[in-house]
């Protein structure tokens, strides 16, 4: 099997973005984006995808986290897609539910070629910290975008913000994880009629 490791850069006048991906790592994270909530939340992919994930990112944070987290998404979809390459034998399809104490999220994903995003969430403060929710929105936007893929986002039940935000994380990263993975029956297969995706 070849390496599935992609590296990707981009470059704006607002954010300098270097993001690493295995495909088959261990689930380790290295991590420096000057956001720790969104670090940690990116641990989470990592750690629940058993991806390998490096990202650094130098943004104009002064202003705010919009630019670099909307960016990171952007450039994490890049990277997932030469990692995947003409996407033969994978899985696809993947989904997640993932709870945490009275939190409990669903993520539903394909990596179908096609971008889209259904973000049904409703956090019961603006705020994590000094981290702006509605930033996870642009993250997965970014992501999808780039990553051309299809992904369902839903918040079930909860009353804790930080709860709902990591249940989400987790849940996209045991569906990404399930999307990627090498299906030994399809063998050098695309798992489309359409014969690629």
């Amino acid at each position: 099997m070849s390496e599935r490791i992609a590296q990707v850069e981009r470059n704006t006048n607002e954010t300098q973005i270097r993001v690493k991906i295995d495909l088959d790592g261990k689930g380790r994270a290295s991590l420096d984006i000057g956001v720790p909530f969104m670090e940690h939340m990116l641990d989470q992919v990592a750690r629940h995808g058993m991806i390998d994930v490096e990202i650094s990112a130098k943004g104009d944070l002064a202003i705010d986290a919009h630019h670099t987290i909307e960016d990171v998404g952007i450039t994490l979809g890049q990277a997932l897609t030469q990692a995947v390459g003409n996407k033969q034998g994978i899985h696809r399809y993947g989904h997640a539910y993932v709870p945490l104490d009275e939190a409990l999220s669903r993520v539903v994903l394909d990596l179908s070629g096609r971008p889209g995003l259904e973000y049904r969430v409703i956090y019961p403060r603006a705020r994590v910290g000094q981290f702006d929710v509605d930033l996870i929105r642009e993250f997965f936007q970014g992501f999808v975008n780039h990553a051309q893929a299809t992904v369902h986002v839903d918040n079930i039940r909860g009353a804790n913000a930080h709860h709902i935000a990591e249940t989400i994380f987790k849940a996209f990263g045991r569906a990404l994880r399930m999307a990627v993975e090498l299906d030994a029956r399809l063998g050098q297969a695309v798992p489309s009629t359409k014969g690629r995706l």
